[in-house]
């Protein structure tokens, strides 16, 4: 089961930049939470509640319980602003989730057995074409990651989505082809450059002696 953070908010009652913009002067990060065809809510955050959900990674596939005066939202955090000088979060997003929705979520794709993997003693490369796979999940299966198992996996195989260990209940949003996840790759051959040198110089034949 995926896993569901809370994160304590303050409601506000204005929108518009100019409200933001007081928002932020007042050392927290405006966010809003929309979506389940209900008015949006306009809230506040403390920015290191952000920072930290960043700092773990895989936040666009956790639950966020989002607590409002008491009152928690079920979201998926899908966007978060930063200022492009100091690099600080400006705004967040939320999408509030209605029940026995199908979330649109970016699993990370592990790859399990790789110092086994035949190709590889071979001197291949594993070459990974998607370190995510994005997909349509119920929001309480949503998987940490998915599995592929190179143990069996020589020069030239192609790792698919069908090689996925368990797919967990999820449906791949590339649909209508078992499309490429990653290759072993042959390894590269660097070829020897000889570099020749060149052809001495013959030295000038001594000059003959003058008759006395």
């Amino acid at each position: 089961m995926v896993q569901t953070i809370r994160i304590e908010a303050e409601a506000r009652e204005r929108a518009g930049k100019g409200a933001a913009r007081a928002t932020r002067r007042g050392g927290r990060v405006p966010a809003v939470i929309y979506g389940a065809k209900q008015e949006a809510t306009l809230l506040s955050l403390d920015p290191r509640d952000v920072m930290k959900e960043m700092h773990k990674g895989g936040w666009q596939s956790h639950l966020y319980e989002v607590a409002v005066n008491g009152q928690a939202e079920r979201c998926l955090m899908r966007e978060v602003q930063f200022h492009p000088v100091k690099d600080t979060p400006i705004h967040v997003d939320f999408q509030r989730l209605a029940p026995g929705q199908l979330i649109r979520v970016k699993v990370p794709v592990v790859f399990q057995n790789e110092e086994s993997s035949p190709g590889i003693k071979e001197g291949g490369v594993l070459n990974v074409v998607r370190r995510e796979v994005e997909v349509m999940s119920d929001p309480d299966q949503v998987p940490e990651q998915f599995e592929i198992d190179l143990a069996n996996a020589g020069i030239g195989d192609s790792l698919r989505w069908s090689n996925v260990a368990d797919a967990k209940g999820t449906k791949p949003v590339i649909t209508g082809r078992d499309f490429v996840v990653a290759t072993i790759a042959p390894p590269t051959v660097e070829e020897e450059v000889v570099i020749q040198a060149p052809a001495a110089t013959p030295a000038p034949a001594p000059k003959g002696k003058g008759k006395k």
